[in-house]
């Protein structure tokens, strides 16, 4: 599979090398890509075709400042020690998690010096937050990571500064009833794309009932 940062239009090599790029450079993003991206997000699925989804696109160094002091907050709180307690997920390895690791705390120190974010909201209006309210949301998240990376661009789906929810919404200036489900900084990335660490389907498929195997998920010979 190959591991490149160029554009690229297969969208089985974009979906197994979508990696969470939180290197990024400072160099700015040309706002042409940047509307792609959110044109992929704007053609994403969403409960109904409500179309509650609203994107901002934050460049404003104070804005990205305020918020950044947050993440960095919730990662002495929480994530940092969530991670050195940790064992890796399925298929990553000890040496790739602390990288993995490394990163995470890379992009806490520099997330305000990503040049682009994008900040997936949702308009609710005067209903509350439902556990469903995120199928009109992620699959359009999900289409921007993929965009991305199809336009030889990093980014990492973040929710960390929901942690410090309604001080993060008061930094990035959102009006009562809507909420913000994720921010994705964009920039190119330093590092290269390249496979994504999964288990296999065996571990986590399932035939008919619960715990039985799917003869489909066995590795193919």
């Amino acid at each position: 599979m190959a591991d490149s940062t160029a554009e690229t239009q297969d969208v089985f090599e974009i979906m197994h090398t979508t990696r969470a790029m939180r290197r990024l450079r400072p160099d700015p993003v040309p706002d042409a890509l940047i509307r792609r991206i959110l044109e992929a997000g704007a053609g994403a699925a969403n409960g109904g075709n409500s179309q509650r989804w609203r994107f901002m696109v934050v460049k404003d160094m104070a804005i990205k400042q305020a918020v950044q002091a947050l993440y960095q907050r919730a990662f002495d709180k929480v994530i940092g020690p969530r991670y050195r307690k940790s064992a890796p997920p399925p298929g990553v390895s000890p040496e790739r998690y602390k990288r993995q690791h490394d990163a995470v705390e890379y992009l806490t120190r520099h997330f305000h010096e990503a040049p682009v974010w994008i900040v997936a909201c949702l308009d609710e209006g005067t209903a509350a937050p439902t556990r469903w309210s995120g199928a009109s949301i992620y699959p359009a998240v999900q289409n921007m990571l993929l965009a991305a990376r199809a336009l030889g661009l990093g980014s990492t789906l973040t929710t960390r500064h929901l942690l410090y929810e309604a001080e993060a919404e008061l930094a990035l200036g959102l009006p009562p009833g809507v909420h913000s489900y994720a921010i994705l900084p964009i920039g190119y990335p330093m590092g290269r794309f390249g496979p994504v660490g999964r288990g296999s389907l065996s571990e986590i498929v399932f035939g008919d009932r619960w715990g039985e195997s799917w003869v489909g998920a066995a590795e193919p010979a």
